[in-house]
């Protein structure tokens, strides 16, 4: 890398992590310490850690030394996520990117207030990445909590949390979205994770050729339906095999609740069902 690449690097780097700088906040609610905070929109909503935000009220100071009292809005402990919110409008705000798409060994940053310090910045590599955490090679320390990780272009892609095992731990921005829309996407119905064999290929009508294949695939048996739920409404029974959404397919375990906390709860649910050796689809008009 010759000296002009590298000074262009340079700069396009401490561009960046000013910009980041400037939507990260320090969160105080208590006398015991405090941490960070991400500005997710102009009009003052301010995603942190639950364990950040441990009481009704905290302090916020902005990046320019303004300090704002802010009513803790949302959270929900389960995933360590909470919502303030703090009277300002026209804020600088993060640019939100796509957790889903970020690759092991991808750069990031992560800005934080750890030990006192305001708006420090430390860059790492994505180590692992799962729906609902984001593991990176990045140095963390008490006061990075609830402050973005960031990708090299500057969008915030998790929510960080923790080390574990030397590895900083963030909390997926698709999961951020999850939460602040609530989280109430239900079907109505108790599952249990089944295999099925279902049939793949094509088949040529003549005694000789005949090319389709048994697959075992992923399902979800139904076991009940609630009653007034958006599943019954939709037509869903007891014993019919939940096989995919919108087209995909289940994979893994998870990937139904996963789906339904990315949705709007106005969104048409294309569910794919197996009935009776027959697959179907049932259209469940809203999930609530």
């Amino acid at each position: 890398m010759n000296i002009a690449t590298m000074t262009r690097f340079t700069n396009e780097l401490a561009t960046l992590a000013e910009n980041l700088r400037k939507v990260t906040v320090k969160v105080r609610s208590s006398s015991y310490g405090g941490g960070s905070g991400v500005i997710w929109q102009p009009d003052g909503l301010i995603i942190t850690n639950a364990h950040v935000a441990t009481n009704n009220r905290a302090t916020v100071e902005l990046w320019d030394g303004r300090v704002f009292k802010a009513v803790r809005t949302n959270i929900d402990p389960t995933k360590d996520l909470a919502s303030l919110k703090i009277d300002a409008t026209d804020l600088p705000t993060a640019t939100i990117g796509n957790s889903d798409a970020l690759r092991v060994g991808e750069f990031v940053l992560a800005v934080g207030n750890p030990l006192g310090d305001s708006g420090a910045l430390t860059s790492g590599i994505i180590h692992a990445n799962h729906q609902r955490t984001i593991m990176a090679d990045i140095q963390l320390f008490p006061g990075n909590s609830g402050g973005p990780l960031a990708d090299c272009l500057g969008r915030v892609i998790g929510i960080n949390t923790m080390i574990v095992n030397g590895l900083g731990v963030a909390i997926p921005s698709l999961a951020v979205e999850g939460f602040l829309r609530g989280n109430r996407q239900k079907l109505g119905v108790t599952v249990q994770p089944v295999y099925v064999e279902t049939r793949h290929g094509a088949s040529v009508n003549n005694s000789h050729n005949t090319s389709l294949q048994n697959k075992r695939s992923l399902g979800l048996l139904v076991l009940s339906v609630n009653s007034g739920s958006a599943a019954e409404a939709a037509g869903v029974l007891v014993g019919d095999v939940l096989m995919g959404v919108s087209g995909q397919n289940f994979t893994r375990l998870n990937d139904l609740n996963n789906y339904l906390e990315r949705i709007d709860n106005s969104e048409p649910l294309p569910l794919q069902i197996l009935r009776g050796g027959r697959q179907l689809v049932c259209q469940v008009a809203e999930v609530v």
